[in-house]
């Protein structure tokens, strides 16, 4: 026999090594961390499951779950596949689920048999989180609360992820390039919670400054965020400059014609001041923010740039060829200026305001924006799909402008608004609408789908729901769906439990309004921002039969959590019963009535508080702690802490009550005493006491019922024979 020791040989023999090499280091690059993550939850039984590596579908990520005779195998095209692929089967063949709130796990000895599901997401993105999050939820997140949420979104499936963290810390050396004194710098910051406005131009030095410590520990924080995201094949969106710049640098600048905005009802020292397009310092300033960001961070493809969030362009009435030569100016400047500091960019942008001012925002000004940005390096986060039918009563902002006039789009919604908790969504909605985007003739080059929720940790049936559409292009029959996500959530969706869901559909779960709050936490009504929630009589009668299921299902964390939950929720409905009462007693003069109705509520408030004393997310005590732990001296830790609470009661500006919060804590410190005080000779002292409590140490007195769940049933019971 020949042998063959031709040089061509060994090279196809090297070739072949080299290949086989390659490809077990790519399948280790997307198993590994999935290993790690799925370790994380469920500890050694993580190796119990083998992990395989499959193609893409058509080039979008697909993955195949299957178990036989107690074998669980998981194959996926990326990381993200795979921990998607585990969620599934945990919820479906487990019974199980991980989420914000806590967890159900009941993880049999072997896992159980489970038919081949091959499943392929019609979407090359899963986008998730929104500028505000990272006020009305996460400003002091720590590594250890900002890795369990990067292993949520894993689990369900999120590949572009928002990364705004130390935004502040880069651009503060970008000032400092640009010639501007330190002490002018910070001061231009907000105080950490209203950072997210003050990235996209809505205010400065609100709050502020932020610390040297600040910046450095976000740098730190933000290091091993994106390590994380990378790890597991995520594509985070950094920040880019969108054209706002410190007074002093406008002082600096005099032969320039700043364009001072207005935004929030503040005054105009806190609003921003913003380049014209055509300075040459735009593509100067734009190019070191992404060149400084990436010398720190690393390469990065997707930068996030908004320079109009609900604020409109100084332009003259009536000046429409003016208006469009402006805004396709901003937009060659914007991406232009993103393209200096890395030309592989890609310019990604909200689309909120598009749709938020709407009048402003036709189609010929959308057009003008962008007219001059390359088709291929541009993506529109269609942010707010719920808002047009609930609020502006418009068509979607992607059927106005014909799937954005051929650039990249993500379908998304935002389903909370300022963290604020109530129970709310439009679960039928969410469960067709992006089916129907995606099967459209006018959906044009729709790449993505996502949810951008301004507050996390409340409703997480939207997010589990929201987060199986980001891997379907058909609708999702919430017949079957919502008995299933009950039995995995409780370990048992029993008749009375399937009813009561059926009342949520037809009530809380089919709506969604900007301001769900009771009238107690904004003391008297709010005229120009109408409090409104669908708690009615067949809600109230929904949280009755939830309560009936106490006996079979109280061994369920969360449905503990939940019942607590809802039953307050039925508690406040006649706690605000009671308030507006003793308003319209106390507009007759009859003091008596005004105040038996007033105690009434205070006591029912009380209750609430105690029962939320138990509930591991709606507490005061946990949104201070974190704001104070950032914080290396006394001072500091008090700065935080006034900042944090701000933002949840008074904010600033026309701001007032926007993200009231239904929290154990916030209702004894907060909301009871502001009524009893506008019940009072005080009544003027209202704006007064408001501050000082923000700004006095809060010490948490709240105290929890030894059985909660039984005294929620037993208020609800009382309440109900009212």
């Amino acid at each position: 026999m020949k042998r063959f020791t031709s040089p061509c040989f060994y090279l196809l023999f090297l070739i072949l090594c080299l290949c086989g090499c390659s490809s077990s280091g790519q399948s280790n690059a997307v198993i590994q961390p999935a290993f790690e993550l799925l370790e994380r939850q469920i500890g050694e039984r993580a190796s119990e499951i083998k992990l395989e590596v499959i193609a893409p579908e058509n080039g979008k990520e697909t993955f195949e779950i299957e178990a036989r005779q107690g074998v669980l195998t998981l194959r996926g095209s990326s990381t993200v596949a795979l921990c998607y692929a585990f969620h599934t089967y945990l919820r479906e063949a487990c019974q199980s689920m991980k989420t914000w709130s806590g967890e159900h796990m009941t993880l049999p000895a072997v896992w159980p048999d489970y038919a081949l599901k091959r499943q392929t997401t019609p979407y090359q993105f899963r986008y998730f989180l929104n500028v505000c999050t990272f006020g009305y939820t996460a400003p002091y997140w720590d590594w250890d609360r900002w890795e369990k949420e990067i292993d949520w979104m894993a689990l369900r499936g999120v590949n572009m992820p928002l990364a705004t963290v130390a935004s502040e810390a880069i651009a503060e050396r970008v000032w400092l390039k640009m010639g501007l004194k330190e002490e002018d710098i910070r001061t231009f910051f907000t105080g950490p919670a209203h950072l997210p406005w003050h990235r996209m131009g809505n205010l400065n030095s609100w709050d502020g400054p932020l610390s040297e410590g600040w910046q450095e520990a976000q740098i730190k924080l933000q290091h091993k965020i994106l390590k994380r995201m990378r790890e597991l094949g995520m594509e985070p969106v950094a920040p880019a400059f969108a054209g706002f710049v410190p007074m002093a640098f406008a002082e600096q600048h005099p032969e320039i014609a700043f364009k001072h905005l207005e935004w929030g009802g503040f005054d105009e020292k806190y609003n921003a001041y913003v380049l014209p397009p055509d300075t040459p310092y735009f593509n100067e300033i734009g190019k070191m923010f992404v060149e400084e960001w990436e010398k720190e961070f690393g390469k990065n493809t997707y930068y996030l740039s908004d320079s109009f969030n609900e604020m409109r362009l100084p332009v003259a009435e009536g000046d429409e060829a003016g208006k469009h030569r402006l805004l396709a100016q901003y937009g060659e400047s914007i991406y232009r200026s993103i393209a200096a500091g890395n030309p592989d960019a890609v310019w990604v942008t909200q689309g909120w305001t598009f749709g938020y001012q709407h009048d402003f925002w036709d189609r010929s000004s959308l057009q003008a924006l962008l007219s001059r940005v390359p088709d291929d390096k541009m993506i529109i986060i269609d942010l707010g799909n719920d808002y047009p039918k609930w609020v502006w009563g418009t068509e979607q902002t992607w059927k106005n402008h014909d799937g954005f006039y051929g650039k990249k789009w993500i379908f998304s919604y935002v389903p909370n608004f300022g963290g604020k908790t109530p129970m709310t969504g439009d679960l039928q909605m969410y469960a067709t609408s992006s089916a129907e985007a995606l099967h459209s003739g006018k959906a044009g080059n729709l790449i993505g789908f996502g949810s951008a929720p301004e507050g996390l940790e409340n409703n997480e049936v939207v997010y589990e729901l929201l987060a199986d559409m980001g891997w379907t292009a058909d609708s999702i029959d919430l017949d079957t769906w919502l008995p299933d996500y009950c039995r995995a959530r409780y370990g048992s969706c029993p008749a009375a439990m399937d009813s009561a869901w059926h009342r949520f559909r037809e009530s809380v779960y089919s709506s969604l309004y900007s301001y769900p709050r009771f009238t107690w936490q904004t003391v008297v009504p709010d005229t120009r921002r109408m409090s409104r929630h669908d708690m009615n009589e067949n809600f109230l009668q929904g949280v009755e039969q939830f309560l009936s299921c106490a006996d079979s299902l109280k061994s369920s964390p969360l449905y503990v959590n939940d019942a607590l939950e809802y039953a307050s929720y039925y508690l406040a409905v006649k706690a605000d019963d009671h308030y507006r009462q003793a308003l319209h007693a106390d507009s007759l003069g009859n003091q008596v009535e005004a105040a038996q109705q007033l105690n009434r509520s205070v006591e029912i408030l009380l209750t609430v508080d105690k029962l939320l004393a138990s509930h591991p997310l709606y507490r005061l005590d946990e949104w201070v702690d974190r704001a104070r732990e950032w914080g290396e001296t006394d001072r500091e830790k008090d700065a935080y802490e006034a900042n944090a609470k701000r933002l949840i009661t008074t904010w600033g500006g026309f701001q007032e009550d926007y993200a009231a919060r239904f929290w154990s804590g916030l209702i004894k410190d907060y909301y009871i005493p502001r009524m009893k005080l506008y019940f009072s000779e005080q009544r003027a002292d209202l704006d007064r006491w408001e501050e000082n409590w923000i700004k006095t140490p809060w010490h948490n007195t709240s105290t929890a019922f030894d059985d909660p769940l039984q005294s929620a049933i037993e208020w609800v019971v009382r309440c109900k024979e009212e």
